[in-house]
């Protein structure tokens, strides 16, 4: 496994982490006793950073995760707050309820201080509110949180939250779908030493190259009910793409594959080729999910020329559907 520091703070996290959004709801059916077993495997791999929120199955996802640190010392678990507020509103990024949301986590987590809390992609008015992140300062100064970051939905959002000088992370979406936080922002969090999490970086699942136009999604995962954005931002599902579309884009990307790497090493690898990147971290059930996802790390540097087909693949296929929306 490879590491990166994580911007100002003192970590060095895993090239290849692990996202815990899939072991907490909205993608189907799981399993806590496999879960378990995959989170164990991610550690034994080398990956010591996990990232997580309160909102993903109702929590369930950070009390496992409390069980693992149970068992295993020097783990980094970052974790999200505000997609519990219902409605989920701009007002509602205040004092009382963001304490609410630690306070909430911390018991948990079973921790005494939580390692790195990020705004979990509130509206994009929050970003303007210096009040929003004078809290979080607060809640740092009274020994609540270590560090704080925000995940944002937009290029736009993380270029204005990386002008308040505590915004240490951004978790942003990333894939060979998503391209364009490289194209600005990346070059803007080098200069302010941000660190930079890669999410939804397989497209929820698309850039496995395992779906086809056969594939059936169960009725509680996002993946049949928010395509078309119905639960949140549709972005998140699929990084946006249309279904057919990204299908017809993975078909090409599966024909320039380096030898030697399946197609989730392939997009991961891709990802790593920035080192803006601190890490990618994908989503994992299973063991062996964990496994193939993290040998991605130690994968030979993509050549000049592959990167230049996954840019003709992106401008072909997906580029007029995404590139202006996020």
């Amino acid at each position: 496994m490879k590491y990166r520091t994580l911007g100002t703070t003192d970590w060095d996290v895993a090239a290849v982490s692990m996202g815990c959004w899939a072991i907490g709801g909205s993608w189907g059916a799981v399993d806590d006793d496999e879960s378990m077993a995959a989170l164990h495997a991610a550690v034994e791999r080398g990956i010591n950073f996990f990232d997580t929120a309160d909102v993903y199955g109702d929590g369930r996802s950070e009390r496992l995760l409390a069980r693992l640190a149970r068992d295993h010392d020097g783990i980094v678990i970052a974790t999200k707050a505000g997609r519990r507020l219902d409605p989920h509103t701009t007002d509602g990024y205040n004092r009382a309820n963001l304490t609410a949301f630690v306070e909430r986590s911390l018991r948990n987590l079973e921790r005494e201080a939580l390692d790195l809390v990020q705004l979990h992609c509130p509206p994009t008015e929050v970003y303007y509110r210096p009040e929003v992140f004078g809290i979080l300062d607060d809640l740092v100064k009274a020994g609540k949180i270590r560090h704080y970051g925000v995940s944002v939905e937009k290029v736009e959002e993380g270029l204005k939250a990386i002008e308040y000088p505590n915004v240490e992370t951004v978790q942003i979406i990333f894939n060979m779908f998503r391209p364009r936080p490289a194209a600005l922002f990346y070059d803007q969090a080098k200069k302010r030493d941000v660190g930079v999490l890669a999410r939804v970086p397989l497209a929820s699942g698309l850039l496995t190259g395992k779906f086809d136009a056969s594939t059936r999604f169960a009725s509680d995962d996002h993946r049949h009910f928010n395509r078309e954005g119905a639960a949140f931002d549709r972005g998140e599902t699929f990084a946006g793409v249309d279904y057919e579309r990204g299908l017809q884009a993975v078909a090409a990307l599966e024909e320039v594959c380096p030898e030697g790497l399946t197609l989730p090493q392939f997009a991961l690898r891709w990802i790593l080729m920035f080192d803006a990147v601190t890490c990618a971290i994908p989503g994992a059930k299973r063991p062996a999910q964990i496994e193939e996802n993290a040998a991605a790390a130690d994968m030979r540097p993509l050549s000049d020329a592959t990167m230049q087909r996954v840019r003709e693949i992106y401008d072909e296929y997906v580029r007029a559907d995404v590139h202006h929306r996020w």
